[in-house]
């Protein structure tokens, strides 16, 4: 349902009921927020770019560093006056319930009797739009607490005017939305040797130049009076190698390799090289027996965004790594 019923129930309602925020609040008469049988706007924010395909793909484990994440939940214009009249009114013919009458009440005089809109502000057609919040789907169906937070009721805003709430839409918020939506490569990095190796043998790894490659997502919002967009890049900057044991040595040895000026990773093993240090790899020190060490590969990338009107900036780093399963076997002397 509408923001309207929100800010109602919030006023009005028992403490045994619960009223649910953006863009799709119910009655929850268990007052849990996050069991949600209600309907959620649907955004009008169109992405493209490296967002693999749907327009809710995710990366599945492109993560940004620290504690950072994208706006769970966001607002974004919604209706002309008239379709947020007829929203409100389908919205309210609902079976009378414990509350229900008051808040309508309520709800009523803020956006039909003057307090402070009225009529649905009908008058101003043409000069704004009504705004709500929209929820990340994943997120809200993963119960995330951050997709139930928008919880400002329905408002207005005239054309070209930013509105003064946390999480309205702006470029910065597309950018970061779009943050949420790259798809980075899976990150397979070469080793020489490949699957199997040596005790005491290096192993060399490296990223082709050619594979790893900026990738960016641009995230769009055209409706009436409103036309933004922001484009967020991630870029390669390091490697980093975790053996899976403690019985190993990295090259270098904080087990991160930096992008080469080429844009690559470490160096490609060449004929002859066996015994000399990589630039970027693994030396491990004990056999792996019958089974085989986990080597995890993390690829760090560097975000940035450029926006409408000349908006942009940075964005924190994000990972993505991926897990190979590396033999380690014993060097055979040869006795003669």
């Amino acid at each position: 349902m509408v923001g309207a019923l929100a800010i109602a129930c919030a006023l009005s309602v028992p403490t045994s009921a619960f009223a649910k925020g953006p863009g799709g609040s119910q009655f929850d008469v268990e007052g849990d927020n996050q069991k949600d049988g209600g309907r959620t706007l649907e955004s009008r924010i169109v992405y493209s770019g490296s967002t693999g395909g749907s327009k809710r793909t995710r990366s599945g484990g492109f993560t940004p560093v620290g504690d950072w994440s994208p706006p769970a939940c966001w607002y974004e214009p919604k209706w002309t006056p008239d379709e947020f009249a007829k929203e409100f009114q389908k919205d309210w013919d609902i079976p009378n319930a414990s509350g229900v009458g008051e808040a309508y009440n309520l709800a009523k005089e803020r956006y039909k009797n003057g307090q402070p809109y009225k009529d649905f502000n009908k008058s101003e057609t043409g000069k704004g739009l009504w705004w709500d919040a929209v929820r990340d789907k994943d997120r809200e169906e993963s119960g995330d607490p951050a997709a139930f937070a928008c919880d400002t009721a329905t408002f207005w805003v005239e054309n070209g005017e930013t509105p003064n709430v946390r999480n309205a839409v702006t470029p910065e918020i597309l950018a970061q939305l779009a943050y949420s939506r790259i798809k980075v490569p899976d990150t397979e990095i070469t080793l020489a040797p490949e699957d199997i190796t040596k005790v005491n043998l290096p192993t060399w790894a490296w990223l082709d130049k050619a594979t790893f490659k900026k990738v960016s997502v641009t995230a769009a919002l055209d409706v009436a009076g409103l036309n933004i967009s922001a484009t967020t890049t991630a870029k390669p900057v390091s490697l980093r190698l975790e053996p899976g044991t403690s019985d190993a040595e990295t090259y270098p040895n904080s087990g991160e390799c930096r992008l080469n000026d080429d844009d690559s990773i470490g160096a490609p093993y060449a004929k002859g090289k066996a015994r000399e240090t990589p630039p970027c790899g693994i030396k491990y020190l004990r056999s792996s027996g019958d089974g085989t060490y986990k080597l995890r590969a993390t690829i760090t990338w560097e975000v940035d965004w450029t926006g409408t009107g000349g908006t942009g900036g940075d964005l924190p780093d994000g990972t993505f790594g991926t897990t190979q399963d590396i033999t380690v076997q014993e060097i055979q002397s040869v006795n003669h």
